[in-house]
């Protein structure tokens, strides 16, 4: 009884009905949920937290951002009142803002896939993968919603997609499903500390992954520790640009690589053979394209794998 009217008191206030009533729509971070409300993000994280005390919402962390979402569901002792909280008039308008701001989220994963044109980045993966003979072990390195991970899969012998978010890894499921390909698994970690055996994947790939994490060298540390002698990296790359708003709208930690920066820090993990193509260079757009590829030395010595337990499922 004392849990329900805690719940009854800390949905007194009218502003944090209109915050449940969103979260059971959808997970939201703070800056969502203060454009959506309209009230300063000090007031909000106060309410998620009175919410989150009364045990009706939860949070995770995902791309570096705190997301809350409702922590009940329909068998709980509380939830008339997320139906009561749904049902009432909606006189601010809070759904329509909703609306646009899941169409703009759609926007960005859309924007993130097409940053590159097609014609520059599916020309740079073309020249790379046609000198590779399958069958071969691949693993795709932030494989996002899979677009490269299902194209690997169409030659490769089984083909590993990595990424640290589930919304992410759920649509490249789907779009793996919808394609009918049954050679590829998902593993969501994190790509500096992988579950998996190190010198048993043929070809580690990184499309645009490596301006997503603060650690790249040791991103590329990993990846080189999973290839077998005479394995194949291939990283597709941004060069330095000047476009900071991709930090926030797209989760950019780096805003593009020197080529010889990148060369570099390959050769340190244990690659050779070293070659670089650059995209074409469109003029109308601020983001260049360069494609990396190296070559696991058969003598390099590979840090020792992870003790993590998880597999791709």
């Amino acid at each position: 009884m004392s849990a329900v009217s805690e719940a009854f008191r800390v949905l007194g206030d009218s502003t944090r009905l209109r915050i449940l009533r969103l979260l059971a729509d959808t997970r939201l971070n703070v800056s969502e949920v203060v454009s959506v409300v309209g009230v300063a993000q000090s007031s909000v994280s106060h309410h998620l937290a009175k919410l989150k005390a009364a045990g009706l919402v939860g949070e995770e962390r995902l791309s570096g951002f705190t997301y809350y979402s409702l922590a009940i569901d329909a068998q709980h002792a509380l939830w008339p009142l997320v139906v009561l909280a749904r049902q009432a008039e909606d006189e601010h308008g809070d759904q329509a803002r909703l609306t646009e701001l899941l169409r703009r989220r759609e926007d960005v994963h859309t924007l993130n896939e097409r940053l590159l044109e097609p014609g520059q980045s599916w020309r740079l993966w073309a020249a790379a993968l046609g000198r590779l003979l399958p069958p071969l072990d691949a693993v795709d390195f932030g494989c996002g919603t899979g677009v490269l991970s299902v194209e690997l899969a169409r030659w490769a012998r089984r083909v590993t997609a990595i990424d640290h978010s589930a919304d992410a890894l759920a649509q490249a499921r789907a779009r793996a499903a919808r394609e009918g390909v049954s050679n590829l698994t998902f593993l969501q970690a994190d790509l500096t500390s992988l579950p998996l055996g190190t010198g048993e994947t043929d070809l580690v790939v990184l499309s645009q992954s490596l301006h997503h994490v603060a650690d790249p060298k040791r991103v590329l540390a990993e990846a080189a520790r999973l290839l077998k002698p005479q394995g194949k990296l291939v990283v597709l790359e941004l060069l330095p640009h000047q476009e900071t708003w991709v930090k926030s709208r797209l989760g950019h930690q780096v805003l593009g690589f020197e080529p010889q920066a990148l060369k570099a820090a390959m050769e340190a993990v244990g690659l050779e053979q070293l070659t670089e193509a650059d995209a074409p260079r469109s003029v109308d757009s601020p983001f260049k394209a360069f494609l990396l590829t190296g070559v696991r030395r058969a003598g390099a010595r590979a840090r020792p794998r992870t003790s993590l337990e998880r597999r791709p499922t």
